[in-house]
């Protein structure tokens, strides 16, 4: 409670503050900012992991998006066809060496 009281919340952390239990000597005002501070801690670290997974979740995502426009553009890139006509010749393509295996 004194490095809280302090407003020290390293030391806070390293006497135990998240593992801190009711102090049976203490008063019932202490143990209850005790469990406050406690409860107070707790829900940020939640909320800085919540925060920390979205952002990699949004990096994932936008790394996907520009790996799927970049395969884009080089297929476009490396064809003189409209991409509908393309898509088109693909499928063609496709039939016929399915008609070869058979």
């Amino acid at each position: 409670m004194a490095a809280l009281r302090a407003d020290d919340l390293d030391a806070a952390f390293e006497l135990g503050l998240l593992d801190a239990a009711p102090c049976p000597h203490c008063s019932a005002d202490c143990n209850a900012r005790l469990s406050l501070a406690r409860d107070e801690r707790l829900r940020a670290l939640a909320a800085r992991e919540r925060h920390r997974a979205r952002d990699a979740r949004l990096a994932r995502r936008a790394a996907e998006r520009d790996a799927k426009r970049a395969t884009v553009a080089a297929v476009q890139a490396t064809s003189a066809l409209p991409p509908a006509a393309a898509a088109a010749l693909a499928r063609a393509k496709a039939r016929a060496a399915t008609r070869k295996a058979r």
